[in-house]
């Protein structure tokens, strides 16, 4: 994030910062994340809240299951997230910010 926020600043980009970790993020929003760029890109399997669920629930996962899980284990989504630009941008990655947000 720390990275994000200094590169949207050193660029003059103003953002809003939503903390979808400690106020979530609406249902609809995921639904409409997940149809952008698929559940694959926006859950993090690799972190450690993913990883410390029960294997019942890493296994199966759709896009109804993920958005659910997502919606109810906020910390499962990767950051940033960040809208508004020409395509929804997932994590940090400077070129991609370039291409699709000046």
């Amino acid at each position: 994030m720390k990275k994000a926020f200094a590169w949207l600043e050193g660029n003059q980009i103003g953002y809003t910062f939503h903390d979808y970790k400690k106020s979530g993020a609406p249902p609809d929003r995921i639904k409409a994340w997940i149809a952008q760029v698929g559940w694959e890109t926006l859950v993090n399997t690799r972190g450690s809240t993913f990883r410390q669920l029960p294997r019942e629930r890493q296994q199966g996962v759709n896009p109804v299951k993920a958005a659910a899980l997502m919606h109810e284990v906020p910390s499962l989504i990767k950051r940033p997230v960040i809208e508004g630009g020409k395509e929804l941008l997932v994590g940090f990655d400077p070129e991609r910010y370039g291409a699709a947000l000046k």
